[in-house]
């Protein structure tokens, strides 16, 4: 695609903004690119490309925030592609981890803290799962994944076999932490693509291009998803046999758990691309319940499956339930869909400025947050089609697609692209998305993952007279992460509910603090946590600091 038609289609996908009364478009650029030079993240991501385009080469990579030293600043974690039946790197490919040097800058620690590559690496999940309050790391990838335990002391040890977690017959791509038995011990969902042995079977290509392409996925046989128990004492069990989730063939890409239902038990909703989407409800039985039909969520309006990839779950109108979201392919449309509250979704996109914003876009990680702290959730979308030959053959769509970001206010998505500055005109093969507050100011920024490039890091700079509250959350008689706590606050009056879901996003982890958007008001009036579980008791504080970062211990109150 000529340079003048690419411009054109950034300005086509970005769009205009719309300015009703009452709204307005940021005042400045609400993020800048934090550059290698200034960040000190050299690492680069190898796809693995080829000339024979296997389809996992342009799946990847995920990325996380985490806080693997516990000294309260976000570390960051880059997934690579190492070596497969299919990939032979010349030069030893890793993944990187990056201590947070509390500056603005990182350093690679990655050989000290002894993490390996193994296998062609997908996504990472990160999370406490053992509650000695050090943050481990799961990979995900193409015939293999790897468990990392936190050992305390700056380093980790792959604990993968031991734990029953390698599955080399599993094309393993998003995976996520939760307690789905509320026993107080995170377990593990793990998202399978499809058959890993379809992957050097399948090949396509075109006549006239006399090229292979990548092939559409629908053209591999679809598999059923993992879902790992947590025993307590460093092992898993696979409870996926009998239960819906091994019913349901499905070629996963993108994981939330959320609380659709508001019983206290985290549900799943699967992004599968080519086929239904799945709404995996929890019966609190360990058998599950899939309903992505009966809830509207499967298919798009015209009862059609699509390439779902990304997925996110937030209270969007601000009413006490858990709304949905799923990014897909070019001219699919994005959904938003809005909770009836009775079990049913309605797609709600066309109300919120996502129809003709998306409908040229394919979309992988995405994140609802509040990035102006004004209490309203906004969405980030990152997008990048899967095949980089797209602009050959389709005139609308290009391999490098741009950034979007829409903007919350009373209940409804506007979007605010064209007017968010040089990061959301910069064309990207995004796929992974995490987002996080690396500088500690209350602003959460954003990491995203790039196929086979470096990843962009954009730094917050939006709502500076605006207010917050940062929460981390401490479990003690739940996880010590505190999945499935909901948090209430009230600010000048103003009274809001933010659900701590995981996942979310595609192959990627999630800065585990929350924070609190206060707008202008210069006190919180009161907090109150719910901590997860049916029966989750309710714990109430007052004169809680301002602009700052707090700890919230369960049955403790502040402990810091």
């Amino acid at each position: 695609m000529a340079f003048s038609s690419r411009r054109s289609f950034i300005r086509a996908a970005v769009g205009s903004f719309l300015s009703p009364s009452g709204w307005s478009a940021p005042s400045a650029a609400p993020f800048e690119i934090v550059t290698p030079e200034r960040s000190g993240i050299t690492w680069v991501h190898q796809n693995g490309m080829s000339a024979q385009r296997f389809l996992p080469e342009t799946m990847g990579p995920g990325c996380a925030f985490l806080d693997y030293d516990n000294d309260g600043w976000m570390d960051i974690f880059l997934v690579n592609s190492g070596p497969t039946d299919f990939y032979k790197p010349e030069k030893p490919a890793s993944h990187a981890l990056y201590r947070n040097n509390r500056d603005g800058t990182f350093t690679d620690v990655t050989a000290k803290a002894r993490i390996t590559t193994t296998g062609f690496g997908m996504g990472v999940a990160a999370a406490d799962y053992d509650n000695d309050g050090f943050c481990d790391l799961f990979v995900t990838g193409y015939r293999g994944c790897a468990l990392y335990h936190n050992n305390g002391d700056g380093t980790f040890t792959d604990v993968t076999r031991q734990a029953g977690l390698s599955m080399p017959d599993v094309w393993a791509t998003s995976a996520l932490w939760f307690d789905y038995n509320n026993d107080g011990l995170l377990d593990l969902f793990v998202c399978s693509f499809v058959e890993p042995a379809g992957v050097r079977e399948v090949l396509c290509g075109d006549n006239k291009l006399r090229r292979k392409y990548y092939c559409i996925p629908r053209l591999f046989r679809p598999t059923a998803s993992r879902l790992f128990r947590n025993n307590g004492d460093g092992v898993f069990t696979d409870v996926t046999s009998g239960t819906a989730i091994q019913q349901a063939l499905g070629k996963a890409l993108g994981v939330v758990a959320t609380d659709v239902n508001n019983d206290g038990r985290m549900d799943l909703f699967v992004a599968n691309d080519t086929e239904a989407n799945f709404l995996f409800m929890n019966t609190a039985d360990g058998k599950w319940h899939e309903a992505g039909v009966a809830a509207e969520v499967a298919y798009s309006a015209d009862g059609k499956a699509r390439s779902g990839m990304g997925v996110d779950s937030a209270d969007v109108d601000g009413d006490g339930w858990m709304d949905l979201f799923v990014a897909n392919i070019d001219r699919e449309i994005f959904s938003l869909y809005r909770n009836r509250k009775d079990g049913s979704f309605a797609d709600a996109a066309r109300g919120n400025e996502l129809v003709e914003a998306t409908r040229w876009l394919s979309g992988w990680g995405l994140k609802f947050f509040d990035f102006d702290n004004d209490g309203n959730l906004d969405l980030i979308l990152a997008n990048g089609h899967p095949d980089d030959m797209v602009g050959e053959y389709s005139p609308n769509v290009s391999y490098l697609e741009p950034l979007l970001l829409f903007k919350g206010r009373d209940g409804k998505l506007r979007n605010v692209t064209a007017d968010s500055g040089e990061p959301f005109h910069r064309p990207l093969a995004a796929r992974g998305l995490a987002v996080g507050d690396f500088d500690n100011d209350g602003r959460t920024d954003v990491l995203i993952g790039n196929n086979g490039r470096a990843p962009v890091l954009l730094r917050n700079m939006a709502g500076v007279d605006n207010h917050w509250v940062g929460i981390k959350l401490i479990g003690t008689r739940c996880n010590r992460d505190a999945v499935g706590a909901r948090v209430t606050w009230s600010a000048g009056g103003v009274r809001r509910s933010q659900l701590k879901t995981s996942g979310g996003s595609y192959l990627s982890s999630h800065d585990p603090r929350m924070i609190l958007g206060c707008g202008s008001s210069t006190k919180l009036d009161w907090l109150e946590v719910q901590w997860p579980g049916p029966a989750g008791a309710t714990e109430r504080l007052t004169g809680l600091p301002i602009d700052t970062y707090v700890s919230v211990t369960q049955d403790k109150g502040r402990t810091k």
